[in-house]
């Protein structure tokens, strides 16, 4: 017989909202990938002026593989940029490369919420790993178990620690696009009429982190669904 488990029903929303976000972020990278910006700068040209006018000279630009696989790594304080941005003439592509710019800046500012996030990194990977068995392990024991609703309680509470790494990254990226708009306006990477395309970018990046933290949310919540089912 087949077995019918409703509290997927829960996730859906969520589903949808992350596909709904994954098609419009593909969708506008692509539309304005074909956009050339005016001033005739590359993704790697706009981050740099970017970061020189906030003083970073010394944080390294390099090319890597990929398409939106573009990350600052603020160990090696290097921006690395993928093939379709690094060497692009493209509204989208400086609007990402500024984007990631403004991460570096972040952390040459220290920026709060960003060296909490840097901070927690470790603990939410270990969290990550302990949670789902633990909650498994919880549910298939039952809540009549001591042993059962205690490793359950440890798993929720680790699986806390995953969506408060996804609520601190939301202030994260959205100030990271705020500085990549302000500075790519004072700085003239882009023209007035390449900001509606370039916040278009920008807010599609931003809305896949908002769905990562609503399906975080909505697992959370199915679990302890799931739990007082039981």
């Amino acid at each position: 017989m087949y077995y019918y488990d409703w509290s997927y029903m829960l996730l859906l929303p969520a589903i949808i909202f992350t596909m709904y976000a994954q098609f419009k972020v593909q969708g506008n990278f692509k539309k304005y990938s074909n956009v050339r910006a005016m001033r005739g700068l590359t993704g790697a040209q706009a981050a740099r002026r970017m970061l020189d006018a906030a003083g970073l000279n010394d944080v390294a630009i390099e090319q890597i593989r990929g398409s939106l696989t573009d990350h600052y790594d603020p160990r090696a304080q290097v921006l690395r940029l993928s093939q379709t941005v690094y060497g692009v003439n493209s509204v989208a592509a400086v609007s990402v490369a500024c984007h990631e710019a403004g991460h570096a800046i972040q952390h040459a500012e220290e920026y709060t919420p960003l060296l909490m996030r840097n901070n927690i990194v470790p603990l939410v990977n270990f969290a990550s790993q302990l949670s789902w068995p633990l909650i498994v392990f919880g549910i298939i024991l039952g809540a009549s178990s001591g042993i059962g609703d205690m490793l359950f309680m440890i798993g929720v509470i680790a699986f806390l620690a995953v969506i408060l790494f996804h609520a601190i990254t939301l202030p994260v990226e959205f100030n990271a696009s705020s500085r990549a708009m302000a500075q790519m306006e004072s700085l003239g990477i882009i023209m007035d009429d390449e900001k509606r395309g370039a916040r278009k970018v920008l807010s599609a990046a931003a809305m896949t982190y908002v769905a990562s933290l609503a399906m975080a949310i909505m697992n959370l919540i199915r679990i302890l669904a799931l739990r007082n089912r039981d």
